[in-house]
C-alpha cells in the first residue's frame, strides 16, 4: 500500500506529496542515432550557464578493457573526449567536451562490487557504482564506509573527481577521495603504448594526490579502492536555537560532533544544530534517514509549487514568499528532516540507526516508473523546481566573520533570503584538511545555498542584489574556494590561483594528458590556461556569468546596477563588493 505524507502550505494553497512511487530519471545523454549525434546535459536539464552540450558519439564500455580499446582509439585519432555518469548531478560543464565532435565515455556500465575484503576493512569498485550500491554491498559485509555525501544518487568516480563530501572535522576526514586506498585510472598515451595507459596508484603514490579530485580532466577512473571500517550506529539529534551566536558556535560546534552540521534559516534568524555521533551498536532502535527533500513526489504539486513561486516572483510577493518559507521551514524541523525511529515514523529523539541507514538518502531515485505522476523534485521532464546552488568552502578563521556578514544583509533587508529559506536554508558542513592539490588545505566549513532561478535568464530574481553580494563576499573578500560541481562561471574566475599545488596538479596533467584530450576550453579557463571564465555579455550577472570591477556597486533596484552614478537595466548586477556596505 502506497505510503502518503501531507505537507500543507495553506497561504499558497501548496500540497506535496510524498508517495511510495516515482519515474525514475532519464539517462542524461540523448542521441538522435544509435550512440551518435548526442546531447549531454545533467539531472536538472540545464547547466549553470544553460549551455547546450553536444557530442559526436557516446561509448558504454563494461570492462576496464574495453574503457581502454575506447580511450587508445580516441587517442589515435586525436578527439577529444568527457567522462559522464549515471545521473549527472554536476551543475558545472565538467563533462561537456569542445565542439561538437568529442566522444563521452559514459561508466554507467561500469557498475560492479569487484571485492569486498573483511579481513583488510577495503572494498574495490568500479567507478559508475553509485553511493547507494558501495553503501548496501559494504553493509551486507558488515562494513560501513565513514563519510559520503547525504545524496545517495552519485557514482564513486563522480564524487571522487568532483571532491564531494560529508560532515566532519574528525578522524579521516569528510571527502570521500580520503578514504581512497588505490585506484586505477585510464589515460591517453604514446603510440608505442597502445595509445591508452592503466595506472595503478596507490597511497604511496603523491599523483594520487591529483587524480583525487581531478575534474575528469587527466583520464577516466576505472576501479577505486576505499577503507571501511566495522558497521557502527549513529545517534542523531536535531536542535533549534537562535542565530544570535551562530558566528561563535559554528566553529566550535563541529569539534563537539563527529558528524556534526548545521542548517541555517538566515531570513528567521534561526539555526538547527545537528547533533550526531556514534554509540554502541548493542544501543536499542533501528532508524532510518530517508530525507524528505529527496522523496518521490507529486508532479501535479511540483508545479503548483513552481506556479506560486513564479508568480511571487512577478509580483515582488516577498510577503508570501516568506509566508511559505516560514512554514516549510516549521514542517521540515517538525518532521526531523525525515529521520524515523524504526524506519516508519518520527517518536522523537535521538533517533539511533545503523550507518547505511543514516548516512545518505534518495528514495525518489528507486522506485519503479509511474509515468511522471511523481518524481524527483528537480525532474527536468515535469515542472518542478528550477534553482541555482552556490557552494564555497571558507576557512575556519574566516567563518565567523562571514556569518556577520551575512547578518548584517538580514539585518539591512529582513525579507531578502526568505528565498534561501524556501529552498532549506543554507546547509553548513564541516571539510577537514586534505592532501589532494585540488582540496582543501585548512580545516573549514563549507555553505551551501539554492534559490530560485527564472526560466528566462533576463529575469533577475527578487532581491537579487542581496544573495550577489553574499555570493561576491564570499568568493572576493574571503577567498572561499568554490564546490568545483557545483556554481555558476563567477565562483571559479581566478579559484585556481587559490590552490598552493595548483602547480603539481598541472604537472600531472601534462603527463597524464599532454594533448589535452580530456579537456575542454572551459575546464582550461577554471585550471588558469586560458583567459578567464568570465563572459560579457548582455544580462551575464544575472546568470553568475561575469564579474565587475570595484567601481560597480549594488542598487537596490530588482536587476539593475549602478555604474559612475548611472543606473543600467538588465545589463549586470554587481558581482564584486569589496566590503559590507548599505546600499545606495
Amino acid at each position: 500500500m502506497e505510503k502518503f505524507r501531507v505537507v500543507l502550505r495553506s497561504a499558497c494553497l501548496f500540497v506535496l506529496i510524498h508517495i511510495a512511487n516515482s519515474s525514475p530519471p532519464e539517462d542524461p545523454i540523448k542521441c538522435k542515432s544509435k550512440n551518435k549525434d548526442c546531447i549531454i546535459t545533467n539531472a536538472y536539464g540545464n547547466f549553470s550557464d544553460r549551455a547546450i552540450c553536444k557530442a559526436a558519439k557516446v561509448e558504454y564500455p563494461s570492462t576496464e578493457e574495453e574503457l581502454i580499446a575506447v580511450v587508445a582509439k580516441a587517442t589515435k585519432q586525436k578527439t577529444k573526449m568527457k567522462v559522464t555518469t549515471r545521473h549527472s548531478h554536476s551543475t558545472t560543464k565538467l563533462v561537456c567536451p569542445d565542439g561538437e565532435d568529442g566522444l563521452l565515455i559514459s561508466t554507467n556500465n561500469l557498475n560492479r562490487v569487484i571485492e569486498i575484503d573483511v579481513k583488510s576493512l577495503t572494498i574495490t569498485v568500479e567507478s559508475g557504482v553509485t553511493l547507494r550500491q558501495l553503501i548496501d554491498e559494504a553493509a551486507k559485509a558488515g562494513l560501513a564506509l565513514a563519510q559520503t555525501p547525504y545524496w545517495w544518487g552519485l557514482t564513486v568516480g563522480g564524487v571522487i573527481s568532483t571532491g564531494a563530501h560529508g560532515s566532519t572535522l574528525l578522524g579521516e576526514g569528510s571527502s570521500v577521495y580520503d578514504y581512497v586506498v588505490a585506484l586505477r585510472i585510464v589515460s591517453p598515451a604514446r603510440r608505442k603504448d597502445g595509445y591508452a595507459k592503466a595506472r595503478t596508484l596507490t597511497q604511496s603514490d603523491s599523483e594520487l594526490n591529483a587524480v583525487k579530485v581531478s575534474l575528469g580532466v587527466l583520464g577516466v577512473i576505472s576501479q577505486v579502492t576505499l577503507k571501511l571500517e566495522p558497521m557502527f550506529k549513529r545517534s542523531i539529534t536535531y536542535m533549534e536555537k537562535n542565530d544570535r551566536d551562530l558566528s561563535d558556535e559554528a566553529v566550535k560546534f563541529g569539534r563537539k560532533h563527529e558528524f556534526a552540521d548545521i542548517t541555517w534559516y538566515p531570513a528567521q534568524k534561526k539555526a538547527v544544530y545537528r547533533i550526531d555521533d556514534r554509540v554502541s551498536s548493542n544501543a536499542p532502535s533501528n532508524g532510518l534517514f530517508d530525507r524528505t527533500i529527496f522523496r518521490s513526489t507529486s508532479s501535479e504539486a511540483l508545479a503548483q509549487s513552481r506556479a506560486t513561486e513564479e508568480n511571487q516572483e512577478f509580483t515582488s510577493n516577498v510577503e508570501g514568499k516568506c509566508n511559505i518559507s516560514r512554514q516549510t521551514t516549521s514542517m521540515e524541523i517538525a518532521s526531523a528532516y525525515g529521520l524515523t525511529n524504526n524506519g516508519t515514523v518520527f517518536t522523537g529523539y535521538p533517533v539511533i540507526g545503523y550507518q547505511n541507514r543514516i548516512q545518505s538518502a534518495g528514495t525518489c531515485l528507486d522506485s519503479p516508473e509511474d509515468a511522471l505522476a511523481t518524481a524527483c523534485s528537480w525532474d527536468p521532464r515535469i515542472k518542478g523546481q528550477y534553482y541555482f546552488n552556490t557552494a564555497f568552502g571558507l576557512n575556519l578563521s574566516k567563518v565567523k566573520f562571514f556569518i556577520q556578514d551575512v547578518q548584517k544583509l538580514v539585518n539591512l533587508a529582513p525579507k531578502s533570503l526568505c528565498g534561501l529559506d524556501l529552498y532549506v536554508g543554507i546547509v553548513l558542513r564541516y571539510v577537514k584538511t586534505s592532501t589532494a592539490y585540488l582540496g582543501r588545505k585548512k580545516d573549514g566549513i563549507n555553505f551551501d545555498i539554492n534559490y530560485y532561478r527564472s526560466k528566462d535568464p533576463m529575469i533577475p530574481r527578487l532581491y537579487q542584489d542581496i544573495i550577489e553580494e553574499i555570493e561576491q563576499v564570499s568568493f572576493f573578500k574571503y577567498k572561499a574556494l568554490p564546490h568545483w560541481g557545483k556554481n555558476m562561471n563567477v565562483a571559479f574566475d581566478g579559484a585556481i590561483r587559490k590552490y598552493k599545488n595548483a602547480g603539481e596538479f598541472l604537472k600531472v596533467k601534462e603527463k597524464y594528458d599532454p594533448d589535452g584530450l580530456f579537456s575542454s576550453e572551459w575546464t582550461d579557463k577554471v585550471l588558469g590556461l586560458k583567459g578567464n571564465v568570465s563572459v560579457i555579455k548582455e544580462g551575464c550577472a544575472l546568470e553568475g556569468l561575469c564579474i565587475c570591477s570595484e567601481d560597480v556597486h549594488c542598487a537596490p533596484e530588482k536587476g539593475y546596477f549602478c555604474r559612475h552614478g548611472k543606473i543600467y537595466k538588465r545589463a549586470r548586477v554587481c558581482t564584486f563588493v569589496p566590503s559590507i556596505k548599505k546600499k545606495n
